[in-house]
């Protein structure tokens, strides 16, 4: 339950709308469902700031493996290389480096049939390119060599994966499998989280376990999409522009101490 249901009912239903999850618009939409009773376990500031930020993001850039999850429909071999490309590296140049990629070899079996320079040539510029190559082909002969050829969907068989951690694992599946039961934990979901005081914690790997306490179920798959794209327009980690700040009122702001200034 969110906190529009504590409201009286003539307003229920259109609160309900104002806050329901963004779905994404790949062609098999996931949707959140409010768990009844969650609201009384559960920090009522995430509900209200996830639905803030559900209207907030329409019309920003979406992070590159959103971008690759939706044109690819939501191919999950591609969710796990282009997520395995994205790491320190600008959205942008991530987006292009797997276009090019996948032009070239869109299979795990044609993408281990390429040499690592080749790999190499295809994804640079992106941080790391030589170290990133050398993963994407051994991933590749992993997936035919263990796999059949395809992405598992179990997280313990997605960190047996060259280069693959927690934060990759679950972002293939929410993505690719459409899971509802996972949290992407990356830096700024990392930072936006404990700086709004829902988490205090040193790493996102206790931040992911943090969040599945105080975060209500239906937000779950979504949470890294909202934060990403928020982080990454607005909630910086350097001089955020907490002037233009939807969450600017009730944001503690900790850990905040230089922000952007209002132009003019």
């Amino acid at each position: 339950m969110t906190a529009s249901d504590s409201k009286d009912q003539s307003n229920c239903v259109a609160s309900e709308r104002a806050s329901e999850p963004r779905e994404r618009s790949a062609p098999a939409r996931r949707r959140a469902r409010a768990r009844v009773g969650e609201s009384e376990r559960h920090s009522p500031s995430v509900d209200k700031v996830m639905g803030q930020l559900a209207r907030a993001i329409d019309g920003l850039d979406r992070p590159a493996v959103e971008k690759i999850s939706e044109t690819q429909k939501e191919n999950a071999f591609q969710v796990l290389i282009g997520t395995l490309l994205s790491a320190r590296t600008q959205d942008a140049t991530t987006l292009a480096a797997s276009t090019r990629l996948f032009k070239a070899a869109a299979t795990p079996r044609a993408m281990a049939a390429l040499t690592v320079r080749q790999i190499e040539r295809l994804i640079y510029p992106v941080s790391f390119y030589r170290h990133k190559a050398r993963h994407v082909k051994a991933t590749c002969r992993l997936l035919l060599e263990r796999f059949g050829g395809k992405v598992p969907s179990t997280m313990e068989d997605l960190l047996v994966l060259p280069g693959v951690g927690r934060k990759t694992a679950n972002l293939v599946l929410i993505l690719g499998f459409n899971s509802e039961r996972n949290i992407c934990v990356d830096t700024h979901v990392h930072r936006i989280s404990n700086r709004l005081g829902w988490v205090r914690t040193s790493t996102p790997e206790e931040t992911e376990q943090a969040l599945y306490r105080v975060a209500t179920e239906r937000w779950w798959p979504y949470i890294n999409l909202y934060l990403v794209t928020w982080g990454q327009n607005v909630c910086r980690p350097v001089y955020p522009r907490c002037h233009a700040c939807v969450l600017a009122s009730t944001c503690p702001q900790l850990g905040v101490t230089r922000r952007a200034r209002v132009a003019g």
